[in-house]
């Protein structure tokens, strides 16, 4: 597939990154930063050409005319809607994927965003997407990750164990004495940096980071077979007030206390006519007399969200250090990510990793609906719709154990209509199951996309 992405930012390089890796690709990065471009071209497989993403001429040099898909992810709105359409306009680009951050905009999405109007196949927001991401994890205190499939019937958890689990030190087999009404599987344990295959055999062990799949109603039962069940969440404090800040403040002020901290004075007071019942607090989270003041040692999640790495690291450590419970920052650059959730911080964000998996369903060929990016990148987990009949799918009317998967690749469930179905070895797959994936190497996606392209030969 030819894509072209605009912008060489944080979001844009990771995405490059990660397609650039992908055989099947032949990508171009266009930015106005030559030396950043010249660094992307040193250590990826790709083109780059330098200038504004949205001049016809840019978009012609880097290939537009023939590109199957244009990912706009500048720090322009206005930048990356015009690039898609000009790409419409003069290049007929069959797919055009804006990244739009202003709320204005996407308030009004469904009437500007149509290919009548501002022709823009598909929109990311990052904010938006970030946003989500957090208030599904003080969802669910105490995990990791909480990812969503088949419309939120089916949903991926990664879970620390704890020694007060009840499997901890117990083989992995136990789980169904222990909650025989409850069906879920173990998809992937991560013991340090090192990934171990999960059977029956497996034992459990404390600090095992622990992967498992099951509808959304059992989520909180099997999470307290591998840690104790902590408390809902009450109290959140936030630290910025940037877009993510006051769109979290939103979604949660309705069901928690929320108190939210932000340095610029006249930002603050902007916030706090747009929010209902949220404290906005002027000042810096990273002063522990204000922390102090403000009862850190009470809130059950701080969740550090500026746009400085440095300040949401350093606000949260001391908030940790001063009795929050939980704590969370936004962390951009991945060398970060990795170093910190191995000490205080509980959760480190990585907008570029919760954005790139809404881009990957887009990218991924055959009819994928869902792509969640695991382990910085290391893993996958996809949501693939199987069609046509068994003569002409390689995946339709057979049992999962008959099924040509990569190595490192399971199904792990199926959803048929409203039925969430734990995936077994003699499990059948039928047209139209919506079939969850889990991929420990990356570099098989292209296997997986073939499975379940339909053979026209046959039809």
């Amino acid at each position: 597939m030819k894509i072209i992405i605009l912008g060489a930012g944080q979001v844009g390089s990771t995405v490059a990154y990660h397609l650039a890796r992908e055989e099947s690709n032949d990508v171009t990065i266009v930015d106005i930063d030559a030396v950043h471009l010249r660094e992307l071209q040193d250590r990826l497989d790709l083109r780059t050409v330098q200038g504004h993403a949205s001049y016809p001429a840019i978009l012609d040099a880097a290939g537009a005319s023939d590109a199957d898909m244009i990912i706009a992810l500048t720090d322009s709105d206005e930048t990356n809607m015009v690039a898609c359409q000009v790409a419409y306009t003069l290049f007929h680009t069959p797919t055009k994927i804006a990244r739009v951050r202003s709320a204005e905009y996407m308030a009004l999405s469904a009437k500007l965003f149509a290919q009548e109007a501002m022709p823009v196949d598909f929109i990311i927001s990052p904010e938006k997407l970030v946003t989500r991401h957090i208030k599904r994890l003080i969802q669910y205190p105490g995990a990791l990750q909480v990812l969503e499939f088949a419309d939120g019937k089916v949903r991926l958890v990664a879970v620390r164990t704890h020694k007060e689990g009840l499997l901890v030190g117990h083989q992995l087999s136990e789980l169904r004495e222990h909650i025989p009404n409850v069906e879920t599987r173990v998809v992937a344990i991560y013991r340090g940096d090192n990934s171990v295959l999960p059977d029956g055999d497996t034992v459990i062990q404390e600090d095992d980071e622990i992967f498992f799949i099951a509808a959304r109603k059992d989520i909180r039962v099997v999470m307290s077979e591998l840690r104790k069940l902590e408390h809902p969440v009450r109290s959140v404090v936030i630290a910025g007030g940037g877009n993510i800040g006051l769109n979290l403040a939103r979604e949660l002020e309705r069901t928690n206390q929320v108190k939210l901290i932000e340095r610029n004075r006249k930002r603050a007071r902007e916030i706090s006519e747009k929010l209902d019942r949220t404290i906005v607090l002027h000042g810096d989270a990273a002063d522990e007399e204000l922390l102090t003041e403000e009862n850190i040692d009470n809130c059950d999640v701080f969740c550090a969200v500026t746009n400085a790495d440095e300040a949401n690291i350093l606000s949260a450590m001391l908030a940790k250090r001063l009795g929050a419970r939980k704590v969370m920052s936004l962390i951009n650059r991945p060398s970060y990510a990795a170093l910190v959730e191995s000490g205080t911080i509980d959760v480190a964000l990585s907008p570029q990793q919760i954005t790139l998996g809404s881009l990957l369903a887009h990218v991924r060929r055959g009819d994928v609906a869902k792509v969640h990016s695991l382990r910085r990148g290391g893993a996958e987990a996809i949501e693939a719709i199987a069609h046509g009949k068994k003569q002409s799918s390689k995946v339709v009317g057979r049992a999962v154990e008959d099924i040509n998967l990569p190595s490192g690749t399971s199904i792990s469930a199926l959803v048929r209509g409203d039925e969430v179905i734990i995936a077994h070895h003699d499990t059948v797959v039928e047209e139209d199951d919506h079939v969850i994936l889990f991929m420990a190497d990356r570099t098989k996606i292209g296997d997986v996309e073939r499975l379940f392209q339909v053979d026209v030969t046959f039809i």
